[in-house]
This record gives structure tokens, sequence and C-alpha cells, in this order.
């Protein structure tokens, strides 16, 4: 039985399907996304989604949909499902679905009358082409399919209307047409595994209602181009291949491309291997070298999620060889911000303050993971740079107290963290001054650091200077965060101590070196246990917290103010499991065993076989946001991995 698999009765209820998406991409930036039953819910939904670099290199839907209609006895039965404005939805091919599965590939099983044909659909790695094969499991009389392809040519943010700025023709290639509807755009081909027939049959379709839209209370209806259909017929036993890319393929060699990219897939037999897969689906690789992409559908390569997401990405599924190479990207883009202060081109906020030593987080793993002799050989240089690169106060908005060695920065009018949002043109979290996790990593930071330079040659005055600000850091992180109440204040500004719970704490008690005892990490994972731990991670704020919103609902402006005041986040579990095991070890084990239920449970929900951006902070926590987040993703592989060593 597959692992993710649903029924006729989920299936045709639209109040669960449509609330079901899945995601599949090339590892270069292109992706296929829509709901199980494939009706587009999102604008940035699509069957072929690919960044266009002659614009803005950002993704672009070029072809929406594909309507199949099954013809037998002169009666056609489109399979098809779209909602339109005002809510009504056409055709409902729903009805004819039995089952959904998504063990390696979607499928997709239809019945109609005697007709029983399947649907499974896959990305071609590292390429621009997306495959469909039908198969006809059984009939009983003749039988032809119609394709009906709508094709959209935009940014996946933006809207289509009605136009007459677009180019209508079609072009004849080997077994099927292209097109270019607009001027910059690469020409789309579609083709068959046989060789069908073209039926130049153009009209626009008006009103498409995209609902998450709606819910969002962003622009949600747009008009789709049909230029025309293909008819083929169909004998049991028999499947068709179709192929949309922006290049023209040889279709005799498209069944032998389905069966070689079949071979290579990771089946989703498991809550490892679904964010196994999820994991390698952010990758991206092309000229420019190896990244990981924040989230789909409308994440960048952003320089703070990469290092966040590099050790559970690669380590904890044994793709060393992919840390090695995305560190190398990441780290010729970080050496050569801190050499001249230039932004880099590919990897989005390469100059945010604690970018360097997320960085030194994410190699600090790779040491644990494969040694420090064989993390010190390769990475010790990059290291030293990113610490003497603080210690010399380099960074622009970074700054080293010389009596404490506390690190401070400005986030009062541009967000300096992670909790990011912004309404105005101002953060919503105004965090500045001393911040806890980034005191909390600088410490870190220094212990690593001179822990892997002990005895190797060139470091030993570097090693000292390291050793003498961790020792003066220490005592100060104590006085200046740990409070009378047991928790950690979240940032310290002059004498203002904000004193919202928030889960930045977390971090600081999570990492391998922190500055307070096992006591005092006790206190605090008992307030972040009692106050922000939920089933889906821990909450941004605490309940009791003034300014807490829960919901991550309503319209932009809205969702923007409870962002990071109340919704929980996965990847902030990877750190509390690890304070928990430190504090309890093994006895804690089965306790963070049992908490990762809530996001196996998350495998058949939102994008199945992904974790979502965020969740709500009350119950039911709803997936909100992105739906396939890599630093969540991440941070429950590692941690599963983690729990894997100590059952071992």
């Amino acid at each position: 039985m597959s692992y993710l698999k649903f029924d006729k009765n989920l299936m045709i209820n639209l109040e669960q399907s449509l609330t079901k998406e899945m995601l599949r991409t090339n590892q270069s930036g292109a992706y296929h996304c829509t709901s199980v039953v494939d009706c587009n819910t999102r604008k940035q939904h699509g069957l072929l989604v690919i960044p266009v670099p002659e614009f803005d290199n950002a993704p672009h839907v070029l072809l929406s949909s594909m309507d199949v209609t099954v013809i037998q006895h002169g009666a056609p039965f489109n399979l098809g499902l779209h909602r339109y404005r005002g809510g009504v939805y056409n055709p409902n091919g729903h009805k004819y679905i039995r089952e959904f599965d998504c063990e390696s590939v979607p499928r997709t099983t239809y019945r109609v009358g005697g007709v029983i044909l399947t649907k499974e659909k896959m990305f071609i790695s590292h390429e621009n082409r997306f495959l469909i094969r039908y198969t006809l499991v059984d009939a009983h009389s003749e039988t032809t399919l119609r394709f009906k392809p709508m094709l959209a040519f935009r940014e996946a943010n933006a809207l289509v209307m009605e136009n007459d700025r677009l180019n209508s023709e079609c072009t004849p290639v080997a077994n099927g047409v292209s097109c270019c509807l607009y001027p910059g755009y690469p020409t789309l081909f579609m083709q068959y595994n046989r060789d069908p027939k073209w039926v130049y049959d153009p009209h626009w379709y008006k009103d498409f209602e995209y609902v998450k839209d709606l819910e969002r209370g962003v622009p949600y209806t747009e008009d789709l181009w049909v230029p025309g259909y293909f008819e083929l017929p169909i004998k049991k036993g028999e499947s068709i291949i179709f192929s949309a890319g922006i290049s023209e393929t040889d279709p005799e060699v498209l069944a032998k491309v389905w069966d070689k990219e079949i071979a290579t897939r990771t089946c989703r037999t498991s809550f490892f291997n679904c964010l196994k897969n999820a994991a390698k689906q952010c990758y991206l690789k092309d000229k420019d070298g190896m990244f990981i992409i924040s989230s789909y559908p409308w994440g960048k390569i952003r320089a703070r999620d990469t290092f966040m997401a590099l050790p559970g990405s690669t380590i904890a599924i044994n793709h060393r060889d992919d840390y090695e190479e995305i560190m190398g990207t990441a780290a010729k883009a970080l050496r050569h911000f801190m050499d001249t202060g230039e932004l880099d081109r590919r990897i989005h906020g390469i100059d945010l303050p604690d970018v360097g030593l997320w960085a030194i987080w994410a190699l600090q793993q790779y040491a644990k993971a494969y040694g420090d002799d064989q993390a010190a050989e390769r990475y010790m240089p990059l290291i030293s740079e990113i610490v003497n690169y603080y210690l010399d106060n380099r960074h622009p908005n970074m700054r080293v107290q010389p009596e404490s060695g506390l690190i401070e920065t400005m986030g009062s009018s541009t967000p300096a963290s992670w909790m990011n949002s912004t309404l105005h043109g101002r953060p919503v979290v105004p965090r500045t001054g001393y911040l806890v996790e980034f005191n909390a990593m600088w410490y870190n930071a220094l212990m690593f650091a001179a822990k892997l330079a002990e005895g190797r040659d060139g470091y030993g005055d570097a090693r000292t200077r390291w050793s003498e600000t961790a020792e003066r850091l220490k005592p100060a992180f104590v006085s200046t965060f740990l409070n009378g109440y047991g928790y950690l204040y979240d940032y310290v500004s002059g004498s203002y101590a904000d004193p919202s719970v928030r889960p930045n704490m977390a971090v600081a008690i999570g990492l391998d070196f922190s500055p307070l005892d096992r006591r005092q990490r006790k206190g605090v994972l008992d307030v972040v246990t009692r106050e922000l731990l939920t089933p889906k991670g821990l909450r941004t704020l605490s309940p009791k917290s003034y300014g807490y919103r829960p919901f991550y609902l309503g319209s932009p402006e809205e969702r923007e103010m409870a962002l990071h005041n109340g919704p929980s986040r996965p990847w902030l579990f990877g750190f509390y499991a690890d304070a928990y095991l430190r504090v309890f070890g093994l006895s804690g084990v089965g306790y963070i065993d049992r908490m990762l239920i809530g996001y196996e449970d998350e495998m058949t929900q939102g994008c199945i076989g992904s974790l979502s951006q965020l969740y709500d902070g009350n119950p039911p926590f709803t997936g909100r946001g992105a739906i396939s987040h890599a630093v969540n993703v991440a941070e429950i592989l590692r941690t599963l991995t983690t729990l894997k060593k100590f059952n071992m």
C-alpha cells in the first residue's frame, strides 16, 4: 500500500481535496504545482513553471493546465476541473477519480463507464521539460483522448487578462506544435510520443478564479489562452506520453526517458523518504553553482535560509557531496561580501548580520558528521575568516563590544534577524541591540572555532583571541539575557529588555556550546515547553505575551502583523529537540519521537510529502504560507537523524 494514497471519497470531496497540493521540481528552478485533483487554486500553480533569465530569473507560468477528455461513441467526458468566477466549478472531472497515489510519481486513476485511465506526471531532472503519461488500463470500445492546453505565459505572481498583444501562431513540430505568446519568452514545445491530430481552434477562456488568492486578499482571477486541441486514439494497454518543454525533443525517446527517470526516484514509502524528496526538490543547480531555494512556490535563494537548511537537506540524507558543493557556492559569495562589501547576484541577503553565524553553525554540523580533522582541513580558513570578520568589526551592521564580547546590531528601522516582517517600511518586531540568538550563536562560533583550531599550525594567536572573547562573553550573556523568571529576554537595547516570550531562546539552549549551564538550560526549556511548544513547532510568541496573533489569516497587512507574533515554525523544533536531549539524554528520546508524530501527520496535508512555511499557533494548527519550506523540512530531517544516533 502506498504511503501517500487517497481514495475516491476524499478526492471527490472538494472541501478536502482542494486543500491538498503537490509539488514537483527539476532541481534547476522549474516546478509543477497544483492541487491533487489538478484544479489550480493559486496563481503560482501550473504544469510548467520555469525561471526566465531574460526577464528576471523569477518563475513564469507557461503551461497552466491540460484538460483531457475521454471520447467514446462520440460522447465526450472531460476529466478537467477549474474554478471560475463566483465559485463555479466546471467541468467536474473530479467525479471520475477513483484514487490518487504519490509513491513514485503522482498518479491519478479515472473511471468513465468501462474506461479505466491512469495519468502519471513527472519532471525531467535538470531540464525544463514536464512529462505526462496516460495509460488506458481497460476499455470495451474504441477510445479517443482529446488534450486541450491552457497557456498563461506570465510571471508566477502576476495574472493575465484577455489582450490582443499575444502571438496566436502555432508552428508544427515533430508530433506536436510550438508557440510563443509574447516577445522575450522561450518557445513552448508540446509533443507526443505518437503523431496526434492537431486542431487549431484559438479561444480565450475567461474568469478563472484562484481560491487561495481570494482568501489571501490579493488579485485572484485571470484569463487563459487555448490555441486548439490534440486528439489521439488509444487502445487497451497502450500509453501516450505528452511532453511540454522549451526545446524540441525526439518523440521516439520519450518512453525511454520516462523509464530512465523513474529508476532514479526515491519512493515516498516513509516519513523520512517524503522529507528526503522534499529536501532534494529545493536543490537548484545551474551554471552559477548549486543552491537551496528557500521555499516553493514563491521562494528565492536566500543566504540565511541556505545555511540554516544545509545540514538537514544534505548531511541528514547522506548527501555529503551536495553539502560541499552548496557550501562552496555560498561560501564564495560570503567571502566576496566580506572582502568587498558587494552583494551577490543570485544569493539574496548575503549582507544580513547573522549570515556568517549561521554559516559557522552549518560548518559545525559538518564537523559533527565527518570529524573535526576533515572539517578543519576543508573549512578552517573559512571559519577563521568569518570569526575574525566579526571580531574586527568589519560587518556594517554588527559590532562586538570589547569589554563584554557581546555582539550588537541595529534592527529598529530595517529587520536584522529572521523575524523580518515589515509594515509600511518598518519592522513589525523591531528587534535591535543585543539579540539573544545572535549572541548565543556568536559564543557557539567562538567556542567551535577555538576547538577546531586546537593544535593546528598557524592558528595559535587567533585561537587565544577567540577563547578570551568567549570567556568574557559567557558571564555577560547570562547577566544580560537571563531574567528572574527563568527565561531569556528576546533582545536588550540600552536600558530596555524585551520581556516577550519568543522561540529565539530555544536556539540559545539548543546549540552545542551554550553560555548557559545545564540547570539554566533546563529552566529556559521548561518555559519554552510550557508556552511555545505545539505539535507543529514553536510559536513565534507566547499566548501570554502582548500582541499574540495565532492565525495567519486576513489581508496582507493582517498576515504581516501575525507572521512572527504567534504562528508556529517547525524548524525551531530542531533546536528544541537538541536542547531537550542535552538536558534529559536517553530518557528524552521517547518524548521527542512522539512529538514528531505531529509532523508526520502533515505528510498527507497541505503540500503532500512536505512541510508548510508556518502553522497557526492555536488548534487545529493549519499550515499556511509557502507550501514547501526548505528550513522546516531540513530541521525535522536533522532531528530524525539525531534520534537514530541515540537509538543505535
